[in-house]
């Protein structure tokens, strides 16, 4: 393989690569290691329709002023995304403010933002972000266009609902799966190419190695995808008024309310929770927890009034583990790092995959009869249909 064809395709695979992470944050409705601006708030930092790299909260670490954050705005743009940097810390939380703003987006009627708000924070490198010029213009004209036709194709397969950025995000995804498989059927199908190479590779025969990753990669999907997909940060209100009720949300100055919170395992593996406060004056008991299969649990959430009256909002984040590793074990890895625990539980698994398919098939490659391309469809049809009769 020459060097041209390498790095071909390397950036075939880059742009691959920006398009699936631009995809999925549509999905998901955050960014995923790629975001972009559409307003002109945060210049000269940001441009509008920059685009810029994005650490996911659960990556960046804590928080500091100067950040370039990601946060679910309440009152900003009628709520949504929004990307601001932070200017300041209370008791409430952080100020933001964007830098072309003359004024912070708290004086603006936002109210303060909390960690459990801020879905990812933005790559800086000597305190200048790091931009990708056009990026966001660029997934904006393909939004555009997505919306256009899926506003002159969705009638025809009787579909009244409007587009959102979840329905753009799928068709989007649903277009470059269609795209994918013509490229393959152009690949089997089109115009031959003269070989000039002799082929290593054996018919009928399916490498161990890859089989085995094949499995490998099957098996963690499932597993970070069990971890991952039912974590995440609960919000609760809290009112804090001299007129407190028997809702353990409304309250007196002062006062603490308890919630109870459950925990569901709809698995077939045991499950460890950790409860992780992300906002001042809640507690959450007990911190951590393991729930049997198929079972539930239950944490006490103590919410305390501040003495300030007026509307609060409070966060708890849950995170979920599959219980392959002792509980103490993937409650020290959390402390850690989240990603450390999901690393250790897709290593154990990893290692349990690999252990069981050498016991029951051994290392040697897999091989499948087929019937010939001499043999007309139509038979090789009949023959299955007798199969089942």
């Amino acid at each position: 393989m020459t060097e041209a064809t390498l790095l071909k395709r390397a950036l075939g695979l880059g742009v691959a690569l920006v398009v699936v992470l631009l995809l999925v944050g549509q999905l998901l409705g955050q960014p995923i290691l790629l975001g972009y601006v559409a307003t002109g708030s945060m210049e000269p930092a940001l441009e509008a329709g920059d685009g810029f790299v994005a650490i996911p909260s659960v990556a960046a670490g804590e928080v500091e002023e100067g950040d370039v954050v990601v946060f679910e705005a309440r009152e900003l743009h009628g709520g949504g995304l929004t990307t601001h940097r932070v200017v300041g810390e209370t008791d409430e939380g952080y100020v933001t403010k964007g830098d072309a703003n003359p004024f912070t987006d708290q004086d603006g009627g936002e109210p303060h933002v909390t960690k459990g708000q801020i879905v990812a924070t933005a790559l800086q490198v000597n305190g200048d972000v790091v931009t990708i010029p056009g990026l966001g213009t660029a997934v904006m004209g393909i939004q555009s266009v997505a919306k256009s036709a899926y506003g002159t194709i969705a009638p025809v397969f009787g579909l009244t609902t409007t587009a959102g950025s979840e329905g753009i995000g799928a068709l989007l995804v649903a277009l470059g799966v269609a795209l994918l498989g013509f490229g393959a059927l152009l690949e089997r199908v089109g115009p031959g190419r003269r070989e000039t190479h002799r082929s290593r590779s054996r018919e009928n025969v399916i490498a161990f190695w890859t089989a085995l990753g094949l499995v490998l990669l099957v098996f963690v999907t499932f597993a970070t995808a069990a971890m991952v997909i039912p974590s995440g940060t609960t919000e609760y209100g809290l009112v804090s008024t001299n007129s407190p009720t028997d809702d353990p949300q409304v309250l007196a100055p002062g006062e603490t309310g308890e919630l109870e919170r459950t925990v569901d395992n709809t698995g077939y593996l045991p499950i460890v929770t950790v409860h992780e406060v992300r906002s001042n004056n809640v507690a959450v008991e007990p911190g951590s927890q393991t729930v049997g299969i198929r079972s539930s649990g239950t944490a006490t959430v103590s919410l305390t009034a501040p003495e300030a009256t007026g509307e609060y909002t409070r966060h708890v984040g849950e995170y979920r583990y599959l219980t392959v590793l002792p509980p103490s074990v993937l409650v020290s890895l959390h402390g850690l790092h989240p990603l450390a625990a999901i690393a250790a539980v897709n290593g154990v698994i990893v290692g349990l995959a690999v252990a069981i398919v050498l016991l029951v098939f051994g290392h040697t490659d897999l091989r499948f009869r087929s019937a010939g391309d001499h043999v007309p469809l139509s038979t090789r049809l009949e023959r299955k249909l007798r199969k089942w009769r």
